[in-house]
């Protein structure tokens, strides 16, 4: 009796936690100065605290797109955190439509920081549908300033969430689907007005008219989707400064993320994951002094 009340526990825990999902992290190269932008360093925290909890297998891959190719061989989720723009990982070559081969199969698609920037007419259209939307140049905007949250939706996401607040380069604004089709805010506040940038400036990153015109209205800074083709999305926006990490909601919600575009059930609590001091030290690019 006592061995199977044991087997069920261990049953009930590799449910929970994923069956051994496979989680691909595409990591750009070094980007930004010591402690910004720690592409692969942020992975691989998040591989290692899915290592923790267990029923991952994840694969990190630095500087870039894999090489390999059988890198997507058997993903349940594809997470991208690198830099975006005309330089993004996932528009160039053909790997737009290896993506949405991946996409069509049903695979989780995730971004982070910089990475839900791709230029409108060469992967916009992609990211709105794969990951519920993306930073559009002339219209989204990119501050820095402290994002303050205190209410949380109904969505797995969002499990074991507590109110928090965080300074980092929050982008906002976002191009999402006509009427937030099929989209879930999971991170939403009201920003300061300062930083919609200089009306009138209209540059790529700030001042546009259509961002001014929405002063004191609240903003979506992270975002989950629920595909048509079965698949699920997410995007976030922060994720600039590598101690954002240590913040225990900013990781929660990542790994909440994680293993829900990998169709994971997400505990009650959310992925509760510890990480001290040294394992935020970890993997650092070697970008000069810190």
């Amino acid at each position: 009796m006592k061995k199977l009340l044991i087997s069920m526990i261990l049953l009930g825990a590799l449910t929970t936690f994923g069956a051994n999902k496979k989680i691909v992290f595409i990591a750009g190269p070094a980007s930004h100065g010591a402690g910004d932008q720690e592409h692969r360093a942020g992975c691989l925290l998040f591989q290692k605290c899915l290592d923790k909890v267990g029923g991952f297998t994840s694969v990190v891959y630095s500087n870039g797109w894999p090489k390999e190719a059988n890198a997507f061989d058997g993903a349940d989720a594809v997470v991208i955190y690198s830099d975006g723009g005309d330089g993004h990982p996932a528009i160039q070559k053909d790997r737009l439509q290896v993506l949405g081969e991946l996409m069509e199969k049903g695979v989780g698609f995730g971004t982070i920081h910089y990475a839900v920037e791709v230029p409108k007419d060469k992967g916009g259209k992609e990211l709105l549908a794969w990951s519920g939307g993306y930073f559009e140049t002339f219209y989204s905007v990119n501050p820095t300033w402290t994002a303050e949250f205190t209410k949380f939706p109904e969505h797995s996401i969002a499990n074991g969430l507590k109110p928090f607040k965080f300074k980092d380069e929050w982008y906002y604004h976002m191009r999402f689907p006509e009427g937030m089709k099929k989209v879930t805010p999971i991170l939403t506040t009201v920003p300061p007005e300062n930083t919609r940038g200089r009306p009138g400036a209209n540059d790529a990153h700030g001042g546009n008219p259509e961002v001014q015109q929405h002063k004191g209205e609240p903003e979506h800074l992270m975002w989950a989707i629920e595909r048509p083709d079965g698949g699920r999305g997410f995007g976030f926006t922060g994720g600039h400064f590598h101690k954002g990490w240590g913040e225990p909601n900013m990781r929660k919600a990542i790994l909440n993320a994680v293993a829900w575009i990998a169709k994971v059930e997400v505990p009650a609590n959310g992925m509760d994951v510890a990480v001290t001091d040294e394992d935020l030290a970890q993997n650092l690019d070697p970008k000069g002094r810190r």
